[in-house]
């Protein structure tokens, strides 16, 4: 990930004012004022959300929808939740713990995550689940970035 945004006064303020070391900082942000600054800072700046892919679509008949994400960001995605999930669930994280956290929220977005990279996601964080994280990393250097693997090549 090659976006500082973290740093940027927007998302460190609210990191230090509603830092509580087991959820994000912009959740309790949100709580308080109804929206989180950092939160809009960061997804407006950071390729690896699905959120910065969201675009009036193509055909005017329909609102909103999510844009293919590029491979890179898409692999960025995948490696933020697991950095995530560490981070934290500390001692209790496992390799299923991304996948985990990505099904109990996959409702609130599946309808504008761009179907493509929605399936890209899932097949590493379940492989991330299934294989464990040096294999899957292993995949995603040799097989994904490449261009290789099967999924990318109807992607």
């Amino acid at each position: 990930m090659h976006d500082l945004s973290k740093y940027s006064i927007t998302e460190l303020s609210t990191g230090a004012k509603y830092y509580q070391g087991d959820r994000s900082p912009n959740a309790a942000e949100k709580e308080d004022i109804g929206y989180s600054k950092a939160w809009l800072h960061h997804k407006g700046r950071n390729k690896h959300h699905l959120e910065y892919w969201i675009d009036y679509s193509a055909d005017k008949n329909k609102g909103f929808e999510g844009m293919k994400m590029p491979v890179r960001y898409v692999v960025e995605m995948f490696c933020d939740r697991i950095a995530a999930c560490k981070t934290y669930q500390k001692e209790a994280y496992t390799d299923k713990s991304p996948l985990e956290y990505y099904n109990r929220g996959r409702h609130k977005y599946q309808d504008l995550f761009n179907d493509k990279s929605q399936e890209l996601l899932e097949y590493l964080l379940t492989m991330l689940a299934n294989e464990g994280e040096t294999a899957t990393f292993l995949y995603v250097k040799r097989e994904i970035i490449t261009g290789k693997a099967d999924i990318i090549k109807n992607y």
